[in-house]
């Protein structure tokens, strides 16, 4: 399934204009045999825009919804994308994977919240394992931070993810996990990881890119640098078939010796 990443902090603080963003990239990654199409972490609306995450949090099925639904199908491909949900009185830093005929399939809230600046304006998800079927794969999903949980991520192996989508706003100076520990992650667990990133400043953060599409041997298939990107590469389930064999980190575990860890 080839599998487009968008590298782009769009236009903070303007849905409207992140729409605008999102179909351009869209009508390019069809055009390029693309199936799926990922953002970085709330892309519809800018990650450092204070309290204009709550104002502009909508709803699961609200009008962001139905504008993305809409592209992704007179585009003919799914999308997933990060926005901040509001669920009665709470916020959320949410990612939803919408498919190419305008269906919602899956709908993640953040369980790790970084720093003062999420804990000040989200409330932490409960659900770490939400999936969905694209395409004969089964496509989990997280948000940045999450990733660096290895608990987390085994989670999502154990349940037979076969490709991690990460939105991220991942920051200087931790350019170290996009580097390195994304690969790791897509090895360990034999998976293939979208890694979605921001880019440049925004606000008191500064973004650093090198959003991914890492395989289960732990090589990025895809690699972007610092500035706005659209990186295609191809997720393969016949290569992760023969990867699974070959390295059967799940089978060999052994679970009885990991009761600390709790």
């Amino acid at each position: 399934m080839r599998t487009a990443l968008l590298q782009s902090s769009g236009r903070p603080g303007s849905v409207a204009d992140n729409l605008k963003v999102l179909d351009a990239a869209a009508e390019r990654a069809a055009a390029a045999g693309a199936r799926l199409l990922v953002t970085p972490e709330l892309f519809l609306t800018g990650y450092a825009i204070g309290d204009g995450i709550g104002r502009l949090a909508e709803p699961a099925d609200g009008d962001f919804a139905d504008a993305v639904a809409d592209l992704a199908g007179r585009h003919g491909l799914a999308v997933g994308y990060g926005y901040p949900e509001r669920d009665g009185g709470a916020v959320f830093n949410s990612a939803q994977l919408i498919s190419a005929d305008g269906t919602r399939l899956a709908n993640y809230r953040k369980t790790h919240l970084f720093g003062c600046f999420e804990r000040d304006h989200f409330t932490p998800g409960e659900q770490p394992v939400v999936q969905a079927e694209l395409d004969g794969l089964t496509v989990g999903m997280m948000i940045c931070y999450d990733v660096e949980f290895p608990e987390n991520v085994r989670a999502h192996a154990l349940a037979g993810t076969d490709l991690l989508l990460v939105p991220t706003a991942q920051m200087h100076p931790y350019q170290f996990v996009a580097e390195s520990v994304v690969p790791v992650r897509a090895f360990e667990n034999q998976m293939y990881v979208a890694y979605v990133n921001r880019v440049g400043p925004e606000g008191e953060f500064e973004f650093v890119g090198l959003s991914a599409l890492a395989g289960p041997d732990g090589v990025a298939r895809t690699r972007a640098g610092r500035d706005e990107e659209l990186l295609l590469a191809d997720v393969d389930p016949a290569f992760l078939a023969r990867s699974r064999e070959a390295n059967p980190y799940l089978l060999d575990r052994r679970p009885g010796l990991y009761g600390l860890l709790g």
